[in-house]
């Protein structure tokens, strides 16, 4: 082979290779994980501390790190509803002026954190899928709803009755809604690019 033909080829294998390449981020491109965002209303109303939350057990963990915090503070939980991923770890500091005693017999996690002082710490990891209420045996006005989803995409709407589910990777997903006092939505919906998600009880 002389070397002009060696160069040639060697020419067009670099060709393919960028082609291929190109073909690749492409692809990579239009996989790109997506903001879901949507709104929660009962009839005409916009409605906070919805939790939204799409079906894929299997898929990768995703980037929330932070501390989860169930606070108990002028006699009451804050925030009043949670959403974590199933095997999350809450934090349940006692920040008030009195002793409380956390507990759920409900479905979801069972536990009871016993009496426990000003300034204490009690952590509970919620290791099944489902939905725990939260009440005090101490202080029976007080009450929380923990959801644990098993799945890496999941939101609560604000007092504006937004939502947004971040790093959603595209395709087909089957979503859940749940509000206290109301019945549950499941629907299926394609998150592709300027998708939304607009939930509405009557």
């Amino acid at each position: 082979m002389n070397h002009k033909r060696g160069n040639d080829l060697l020419v067009g294998v670099g060709a393919m290779i960028c082609a291929a390449a190109t073909v690749l981020a492409a692809v990579r491109t239009d996989r790109t994980a997506l903001d879901l965002r949507g709104t929660a209303r009962v009839a005409a109303h916009l409605e906070e501390n919805v939790v939204v939350w799409l079906d894929s057990p299997g898929a990768r963990s995703g980037a929330r790190s932070r501390e989860v915090v169930l606070d108990q503070r002028n006699l009451s939980f804050s925030p009043s509803v949670l959403v974590v991923r199933v095997g999350t770890t809450v934090k349940l500091p006692n920040d008030d002026r009195v002793f409380h005693n956390v507990f759920s017999f409900h479905n979801g996690k069972r536990f009871d954190l016993g009496l426990y002082p000003v300034g204490a710490v009690r952590y509970v990891t919620f290791d099944q899928p489902g939905l725990s209420r939260i009440f005090c045996n101490i202080h029976a006005n007080m009450a929380a709803y923990v959801m644990a989803v098993d799945s890496p995409y999941y939101a609560i709407s604000g007092r504006d009755g937004q939502f947004e589910v971040p790093s959603v990777e595209p395709g087909r997903y089957t979503y859940h809604a749940w509000r206290s006092g109301g019945s549950d939505l499941t629907g299926s919906i394609d998150v592709q690019p300027g998708q939304s998600l607009d939930l509405r009880w009557p």
